[in-house]
């Protein structure tokens, strides 16, 4: 299933895109939001919701939000494809363990909707990733357990503004968490349709123009190691998110950095879920 959250007529709600639109599950579930129904796995009762329904909403008439549009938590690995750290020329050895920080929901939107160029910087940069979401709460989680956790995938453009990485000495969170700086989306493709064991391709456009592409076969830590290794000291919750690394080519890595204009149009694409499209635009 492809399963979304969305504004309709002002109004948060969730459900599930189909062909010609989405089958709202708000009403004939009886759950809060789509959080609430991933946590009791609920997947069966929004396949029975769905049986036989028309849309009831066309894509085009719904604001996209980010699919758990308030995670507990929302990871961020950074420096997980090969040839990552040496983009960093600072002949540093590869590393050891994940490289981590987080992300406030008020810095993502949903797929569609505008990414905004802060005033305060020209530096706002892309990064293509895939995104695992939780569907089963755990702690201490063996690796080969970890497949069992994930409820399915999605797409995000982690949006950094490059200088405000360097304000702090030891973290990057404030680069990193500019409000409606980056997007998730568009919809969450349910473990069943969508393998998390994959592989799976990853691919930035910017304004038609490839800029990353690679494939989680190339990952130095995989999904079912980062599974067991947050697990290690946190606690992952049904909708908690982790954002799993972007490949080489961000725009900060060409001579003369790339960075993002006003009007410019993201693609994040993987071959298995979809496409998440944002335009940038000039914070107000």
């Amino acid at each position: 299933m492809h399963l979304v959250s969305y504004l309709a007529n002002g109004k948060p709600r969730f459900g599930a895109s189909i062909p010609g639109g989405v089958v709202d599950l708000t009403e004939r579930t009886n759950f809060a939001d789509l959080r609430a129904l991933i946590a009791v796995g609920g997947l069966d009762i929004a396949r029975q919701a769905i049986a036989g329904q028309k849309p009831d909403y066309a894509l085009e008439d719904i604001t996209l939000l980010p699919p758990i549009p308030a995670p507990e938590k929302l990871w961020c690995i950074g420096v997980n494809y090969k040839d990552r750290n040496a983009e960093y020329k600072d002949n540093s050895d590869l590393p050891k363990y994940p490289s981590l920080f987080v992300r406030n929901p008020s810095s993502v939107v949903g797929s569609d909707q505008p990414i905004e160029k802060p005033k305060v910087s020209e530096q706002l940069d892309y990064e293509g990733e895939l995104v695992i979401v939780i569907g089963k709460e755990g702690r201490h989680i063996p690796r080969e357990r970890a497949w069992e956790h994930i409820f399915g995938m999605t797409l995000c453009n982690e949006g950094s503004v490059r200088d405000w990485l360097h304000h702090g000495k030891f973290n990057v969170t404030q680069g990193k968490n500019f409000d409606r700086s980056g997007s998730i989306g568009p919809w969450i493709v349910t473990s069943d349709e969508c393998d998390p064991r994959g592989p799976h391709d990853i691919i930035t456009r910017v304004n038609g123009e490839v800029r990353q592409s690679d494939s989680t076969e190339r990952l130095m830590f995989p999904f079912d190691y980062l599974i067991a290794y947050l697990s290690t000291f946190a606690t992952l919750r049904p909708g908690d998110m982790i954002a799993t690394g972007t490949p080489t080519g961000a725009g900060a890595r060409f001579t003369p950095p790339r960075w993002l204009k006003v009007g410019d149009v993201v693609e994040v694409e993987s071959g298995k879920i979809g496409i998440l499209r944002n335009t940038v635009a000039a914070e107000q």
